[in-house]
């Protein structure tokens, strides 16, 4: 498929948010001030940071302090993010045979359980359940 007839960055938004609204009420309720981003590529600075070789190895980001090292006492400049990175996800998905929504639900879910500090397993129950 050639890249002009994938998903823009709004339909990656559009299926992001439908996604959200299929977790868990619980867990929607307690990131309902996290805001999601989707951009084409991470930034060059972000790489560096993260000592990634290749702007399409990084799919997604949590950028904030997760919930199991936050204080009441914290005071956030910036709101709690995540990004996801939409050529990346493009690439990953044009190389596996997953659907992808289920690769975007599976980049969002992922960076969304950094946010609480879940284990993999915690992920991928999660993913289950936004799945049916």
């Amino acid at each position: 498929m050639s890249m002009d007839r994938h998903p823009d960055l709004a339909h990656f938004e559009v299926i992001a948010n439908d996604t959200f609204a299929r977790l868990p009420a619980e867990f929607r309720d307690m990131t309902r001030d996290v805001v999601i981003r989707v951009e084409d590529f991470p930034a060059n600075e972000v790489l560096r940071a993260l000592n990634i070789a290749s702007r399409y190895d990084l799919l997604g980001l949590y950028h904030g302090v997760d919930l199991t090292r936050q204080s009441v006492l914290d005071v956030s400049p910036l709101p709690e993010m995540i990004f996801l990175y939409r050529r990346p996800i493009l690439a990953y998905w044009e190389t596996h045979d997953d659907d992808l929504d289920a690769v975007i639900a599976h980049v969002l879910i992922h960076e969304i359980g950094h946010h609480f500090g879940l284990s993999d397993d915690d992920m991928e129950r999660i993913e289950s359940e936004a799945a049916h």
